[in-house]
Formats: C-alpha cells, structure tokens, sequence
C-alpha cells in the first residue's frame, strides 16, 4: 500500500499529540496515511508496554488511518544507528510515502530529538539503492525516499515554518488523545489504579495541549493549528494555496 503521508514517531501517543489534526484534515481531502511507532513506550510512568499497544490501535480507530505499526524499538535507549535504521528504512519502503511527519528536532524527552533525527536520516538512506532490505516475504525492497520531512512541535515551543488549520478536526484530535486512558487525565482509570501521577496525567496537561493548538491556529488566523518545522527550503505553484 502507498501511502501519502507516514508519520513515524517514538511513542505511541506522539502523533496524537503533535500532529493527528493535520493526518485527519490530509485525510479529508482524500490522502492515504499511516502511522508508525517506533517503540512501545515501555519506560512511561503509567500503563504497560501491551496496554499502550491496545491504546494506540483504538487511537487509531478514531483516527480512521489506514495503517498503523511498531518498530520495536527500545523505549529510552534506542540510537541512531545503523542498525536502528535498517529497522526503520523497510517501513518507509514498504509504504513509500511522499511526505513523513516525525517529532520535534528538540524537546523535553530526549528520545523526540533523537527520534527525529533517526528518522530523518533513515528517510534519506532509504533512498540508496546500494543499502539492501527486504519485507515481510523475503522479497528485496527497491530504494525510495520521502520528498519532503516535517519535525512537529511537542512541549517546548519551536518556531514554525508552517501551520496547518486543524480547526475542523480538533475535537477528534482530543478524542484520540483520550484513547490513551493510562496516560492522560481520566478519572475512571485513575479510580482502578494506584499507580503515580506523571507529567502528562494531569487535567493541567491536556489544558496545554489544547493551548498550544489554539496558540498555533491564532498565528494564522483560525480557531486550532498545528505547527512544523522543516530543514529544507518549501516552495508554492500558487500563491492562492495561502491562506
């Protein structure tokens, strides 16, 4: 399957929060799009590794993706790496998207640098034919390289290159994020567990997230936006593409 857009990020749980507005206003307008895990996020303070699992896939029901995997790779510790990114380059291969979205090239954890980072360079080396790969039935993968890489901007605020309007799919957004009930505020888990408030648990935390959307739709002029960065240079065929 060729996808359009391939988000692959280091938890699950980080597409919802930094970029599942701009997959869900792509999917609108008719785009093909995925979402790749590349660990299981098995160092988080709350939940289990399989737990996060089950939350990711009905996250990704809410979401309407047409493909959603994992990597896994390990939480905290993966690099990058050669090795690491022959994990990762058979996926870009396999679904062979035009743009990849990853996370913010610097940020309060530092597996979202460096996740950066790792997927940006496999993105590249992915294009070289001389690296060999092969998929699930053994076949050789022809060499393919993403046009374009977008960094998301997670907890620390970035400057953006480009917002997106996420107005229409905002409340979607939320609702995905919420299918992560282990990490983010939810009373009815919180009441079957006693396991330790985290950064991300409190009320507080979802309050920011929605902040930060609104902060970024305000910068363009609309209700809700997400914000990107990019290392390269972006160029428009028209100008009325603007908004």
């Amino acid at each position: 399957m060729k996808l359009d857009i391939l988000a692959i990020t280091a938890h699950p749980d980080d597409v919802e929060l930094c970029c599942a507005g701009t997959l869900l206003a792509q999917m609108a307008l008719g785009k093909k799009v995925g979402i790749v895990d590349l660990t299981r996020g098995e160092l988080g303070t709350r939940g289990t590794p399989e737990g996060r699992i089950q939350e990711a896939a009905d996250a990704a029901k809410v979401l309407n993706v047409d493909i959603r995997e994992n990597v896994g790779l390990s939480d905290g510790f993966f690099q990058n790496i050669e090795a690491q990114q022959k994990a990762i380059i058979p996926y870009i291969r396999k679904y062979q998207p035009d743009i990849v979205i990853t996370n913010a090239i610097d940020d309060r954890h530092p597996d979202h640098g460096r996740g950066a980072q790792l997927v940006a360079d496999s993105c590249f080396y992915s294009g070289l034919r001389m690296i060999e790969t092969f998929d699930e039935q053994g076949n050789k993968q022809e060499a393919w390289r993403p046009r374009l890489v977008f960094h998301s901007i997670q907890d620390r605020y970035i400057k953006p290159d480009f917002v997106v309007d996420i107005t229409a799919f905002h409340d979607q957004k939320i609702q995905a994020v919420r299918a992560f009930k282990s990490q983010f505020f939810n009373s009815e888990y919180d009441a079957n567990s006693d396991e330790p408030q985290s950064y991300i648990s409190s009320p507080a935390f979802l309050e920011f997230i929605i902040a930060r959307a609104q902060e970024m739709g305000h910068a363009i002029g609309v209700k809700y936006g997400e914000g990107f960065t990019t290392r390269r240079m972006l160029g428009v065929q028209d100008l009325s593409s603007f908004i």
